[in-house]
């Protein structure tokens, strides 16, 4: 670089230095944007005010359960009122707003701002970003769902239930929210990744979760008032939630909250078909998201 004076002219070669450190590579970048998202999807990292939703939500989550848990230590129940595997379905509302709000925040910021394409400079690629954002939605959401289930797993030993079937209906609950952490984050995400507007991502993620699951429950109890058991069963297919409710039913030996309970919970036969669709579901999930990356990022 020159720098001219009247009096003289001076030449400063300021030079530039390789970088000789380590090259971490994909796995790294991976690591780093799984970690990110999931500490983001609380607030962490980032401003006060982003912290105060997710860790609202989460409190609500657990609040419920601390309260069962001082009612049966206190009363010494022998069993928890509630089923550990039942927690998740009667808080749902709560998981459809955490998502609802956590899901756009994640994947809609990088495409309003279209900084997608420079993550796919190097050394990151699409299935990276995807499956990154994909575990970590995954992650938060298994956060907010088992923390609860573990609060009610430590107070009934506090109250001295029997150890064996507290860790039985523990490791059912747990399989069941994994399941559902699943299918709720690919789908919230294929919701907010539609469109860059956060907005537009919170009322889809809603209609997905919220209003899918308010429309199964009428019909299915229209379909159990009028006599037409069998079809109760059928219409749980069509909601997420009634989904993860027929799958628990059928294999994890949870009592169902469809109309009817039992006498119209899906069986091994009914179930391993709710479990196909979850399955499917989950698969289309990341199928989409990488067919919409694709597009993205070019």
């Amino acid at each position: 670089m020159s720098t001219q004076t009247p009096e003289t002219t001076r030449i400063h070669n300021i030079g530039y230095r390789n970088y000789d450190g380590a090259r971490l590579g994909r796995a790294y970048a991976r690591r780093s944007l799984y970690s990110q998202s999931l500490r983001g999807a609380y607030g962490l990292g980032r401003s006060a005010k982003s912290k105060v939703l997710p860790m609202i939500l989460f409190a609500v989550m657990c609040v419920p359960a601390a309260i069962i848990v001082a009612v049966a230590v206190s009363t010494k129940l022998k069993d928890l009122p509630i089923e550990y595997t039942s927690y998740a379905i009667y808080l749902q509302a709560v998981i459809g707003l955490f998502l609802a709000a956590q899901a756009p925040q994640s994947v809609s910021r990088d495409l309003r701002f279209k900084t997608v394409p420079l993550y796919f400079s190097r050394p990151i690629e699409r299935t990276d970003y995807v499956l990154a954002k994909y575990c970590a939605m995954s992650s938060a959401l298994f956060v907010l769902t088992a923390a609860p289930l573990l609060v009610l797993y430590i107070g009934s030993l506090l109250a001295k239930m029997d150890f064996a079937d507290q860790t039985k209906g523990f490791a059912q609950g747990l399989v069941s929210v994994a399941l559902l952490s699943v299918l709720f984050g690919g789908l919230g995400l294929v919701m907010a990744a539609l469109t860059p507007r956060r907005g537009f991502g919170v009322a889809a993620v809603i209609a997905t979760l919220t209003i899918s699951y308010g429309a199964v429950s009428t019909i299915q109890a229209i379909a159990f008032e009028t006599g037409a058991t069998d079809a109760v069963q059928w219409f749980g297919l069509f909601s997420p939630i009634t989904l993860i409710d027929g799958v628990q039913t059928a294999f994890l030996g949870a009592s169902s909250a469809f109309p009817g309970g039992s006498a119209v919970a899906p069986g091994a036969g009914v179930g391993a078909l709710y479990l196909a669709v979850a399955l499917a579901l989950i698969t289309g999930s990341y199928a989409v998201l990488m067919r919409r990356y694709r597009k993205v990022g070019l």
